[in-house]
This record gives structure tokens, sequence and C-alpha cells, in this order.
């Protein structure tokens, strides 16, 4: 498949609305409150699955960042991590026996800040895990790294115990952007940590950038972008930053004076297009790159390639359990989160091990619609025989409305409907969330759009 994108400043001033991230459908917006251990224990029951990604949410960090939306809890206290692990593993243990037929095959530890846990508590944690599930020998391992917290030898550690992927979240070097999002790090110590990795054996080194932030101009975060690419990660985010301070009470501390303008962020992410593919790296989707031999784009390429809460993944036939405070899992048909408040998380586990509090059981009109968004979201094009066989519909009859709604998107050359399938252009590619959402039946239940980030 040919991944291009063809830039068109007056679709993005047209189209560059809130929408949809789909890393599920229905999105975390539709789950309902009650779920239950039963409704868990049933999703269980109606999935033939032996294969487990496990991800871990560890919500410490020791500083604020004031651009952050993730669920977090900022403290100074390391004896709140020891706590928390001994809810946690009150929480692996009761769940692990449920999963006792799969083989893990995926572990991801995200947050707040993963690297929070010491030497001790991060061993604590990775003894709890392989005691209560069986890992595949070659399973992939990752782990999110804050550079500034990251203590002496922990590199070493976490390679010793087993994890063979790390990203790190840089955001920006400009020095400027980072004491204005009170994120301050050496880029010699993000380099030389990039180097460590490297040389201790891991598979796979990613980075994790912001564009948007205050004090940002094209011109800094275009510096920013090339000191990156001399740093060579196999994998790359680059994430639009949504300044919602009525949400985020962090994001108060920046002020809105210093944010580049809509036409100065556009900019950024022109440039970085450019200058991704320029280095070499294929635009995974959205704002994902890779390497043009990483398996994210090979998976791509053979079509295979899956999203869900972790983002694009290649481990799309697995299962997925999250555990932790807010940790969401997909088993089945069935979406469900823990608690995202701490207090509510330490109480459910207190009381019955289980902490699921909300989700949601796909029916058949849900399934076929996440299907739909995910070939189009992963993929850029849809085969629309396949999905009339595996669902028994009429494409057309079935989705008469999204069609029409389509055609505006058909008319300015972002994708072409054709009997048997459903392509998307290299114009269209930027606008893959607009094109999703014509087929999301839960948008129309959702006036408030705006809890939903910028597409671009």
């Amino acid at each position: 498949m040919q991944n291009t994108i063809d830039w068109d400043d007056s679709l993005i001033k047209k189209y560059n609305v809130s929408g949809p991230r789909y890393t599920s459908y229905p999105t975390a917006l539709s789950f309902n409150d009650g779920f239950s251990k039963q409704d868990m224990l049933s999703a269980l029951a109606q999935t033939n699955n032996k294969k487990l990604s496990l991800y871990i949410h560890i919500p410490f960090c020791h500083q604020l960042c004031y651009y952050c939306g993730c669920n977090k809890i900022v403290t100074r206290h390391q004896h709140k991590a020891d706590l928390y692990l001994d809810y946690l593993e009150q929480e692996i243990t009761a769940q692990a026996k449920l999963y006792q037929h799969y083989e893990v095959e995926q572990l991801h530890l995200g947050g707040g800040t993963p690297t929070f846990l010491d030497q001790a508590q991060m061993t604590r944690l990775i003894n709890m895990l392989n005691q209560h599930f069986q890992f595949k020998a070659d399973a992939q391992k990752g782990i999110e790294i804050d550079p500034r917290s990251l203590a002496d030898n922990m590199l070493s550690v976490l390679f010793q115990l087993g994890f063979n992927r790390v990203s790190f979240g840089i955001q920006d070097f400009n020095d400027d952007v980072q004491k204005a999002v009170n994120r301050e790090q050496c880029a010699e110590n993000v380099a030389n940590l990039v180097i460590e990795a490297r040389q201790l054996g891991f598979k796979s080194v990613n980075a994790d950038m912001i564009y948007g932030l205050p004090l940002q101009t094209p011109e800094s975060f275009a510096a920013t972008i090339d000191q990156l690419i001399s740093l060579s990660p196999d994998r790359v985010s680059v994430f639009n930053y949504a300044h919602l301070p009525d949400r985020f009470a962090a994001q108060r501390k920046i002020k809105d004076q210093d944010l580049p303008c809509a036409t100065d962020k556009l900019a950024m992410f022109k440039n970085t297009l450019a200058q991704m593919t320029a280095a070499g790296y294929v635009l995974i989707g959205m704002d994902h790159f890779a390497k043009k031999d990483d398996s994210l784009a090979i998976a791509q390429q053979q079509g295979l390639l899956h999203r869900n809460f972790q983002g694009y993944t290649t481990h799309g036939d697995c299962d997925l359990l999250g555990l932790g405070v807010s940790s969401i899992s997909q088993v089945g048909n069935s979406i469900f989160q823990n608690p995202k408040e701490l207090k509510d998380y330490y109480q459910a586990v207190e009381t019955s091990g289980i902490a699921v509090c909300k989700g949601l059981t796909l029916n058949d009109d849900d399934c076929l619609r996440a299907d739909v968004i995910r070939q189009l979201i992963c993929h850029f094009t849809l085969d629309i025989p396949t999905i009339e066989r595996q669902y028994g519909i009429n494409f057309k009859v079935y989705f008469a409305s999204a069609l029409v709604q389509l055609q505006t998107l058909a008319a300015d050359n972002m994708l072409s409907v054709e009997p048997k399938t459903i392509t998307v252009t290299a114009k269209g590619r930027l606008f893959i969330r607009i094109i999703c959402m014509a087929f999301d039946a839960y948008l129309q239940r959702q006036a408030k759009l705006t809890r939903f980030s910028q597409v671009i």
C-alpha cells in the first residue's frame, strides 16, 4: 500500500473538527455504569481466545506536567506506590485465576509514570505478574519512560526484568517550551538514554512528541523533530495538544497567549510529515510513524494491523486485560473499565478483588461498525464483499445514511466509494477520523464533541 499524504490547506480549514480517536468502538464515552463482575465473567465465557495482552496502569508522577490529561497522581511519597502494589497484587491474584488458559503475548506499563516505581517496586511488580500469568517466551514487554525520572542503572534493571521495548516521553527539546509546561529535561541525557537502550539490546526504542504546546513555533518544532530524527527511534507518536482547561486543572497554568495559533499548529504537523517522510518513516495513521521495517509498518502492509486502547498494535487477536486504577479491558465482545479514582479502585479491590465498574457488551451492530472502523483506520481501505459475507448484510442498504454522509467527502476527493471497496485517498488520510465518524451510531447521542480532540 502506498502510504502517502496529499496536504490540502483548503480541506484542512473545512474539516478540522473534533472527533474520537477510535481506540475502541464504541468509545469510552459510551460505557455504562454498573458493569459487574458477572458481566465480565459472561464475556470470558463467550470467548474462546487463549491469547492475552496485559496493560498495567501506574498512576504516580513525581512532578506535574501542565499539558497532561492522563489519569495521574502527583506525589513525592514513594511509599504510596507500595500501597498501590498491595492492591494491585490482590487484583492480579483475583484476575489471573480467570485467565489460566491464556498465554500472555504482550505486556505494557503505562501511566502516569511507570518509572515512578523504584528498582525494588518494579521487581516486585514483575515477579507478581510472572507468578500469576503464563508469558510466551518471546512476549513483547514495553514500558513508558519519563527520561527525567529514570534512576541510574534503571534501564539495565528493566532489561534484566524482561522488558524489550521502551517508549520515551520527550514531547519537545526546546528549553523554553519545557519550562512553559513544567517538564524541563536535558536533551543530552535523552540522547544518552536512547544510546544505552540500544546497547542493552532493547528491540524497539520509541518516542512520544507533542505539537501545539505553549511557546512552540513551526521553526522551533522543526528543529525538535530534526533532533529527534537524529536519534533514529523505531516508532514516533506526534500528538496534537488539546487545550481543555475546563476538564484538566493543570492546563489552567498554561497561558492562552502562549499557545501557537491554529495556522502555526498546522504548519508544525505539515513540517513533521515532510521531515519524517524524508527520513524514511511511514505514517501508520493519524499521528503515528514507524520505520519501514518496523513490525507496525509490516503489519499494515500485510493487512494485519489492529487498533485498541494501546493504540496501533500487531496483537489484534489478543484479548486485552487492563489492571490498576482507570485501566480498560477488552475481552471478546465486551469492554470494561476500572474506577478512575484511586480510593474507589482500592475499595472495589478490597471488596471483591475485581475492580470493574463500567463497560458494555457489544451487540451485532456494534461489532459490525467496530470492524468497519478498524479496517478504515488501520488500512485506509474496506473490502465490502468481505464485510457482507461476515455479517450477512447488504452494505449499501445497511449503511445507507453513512454512505450519504461520505458523499461530501468523496466530492472533495478524500475517498472513493465503489461497489466493492471504499478507499481513502492520499488527501483523505489526514481526515480518517472524520471518515470513520460516518459509521459511528453513537455520535448523535454525544452532542458535546468538544470532549474529543481535533482531528489534526
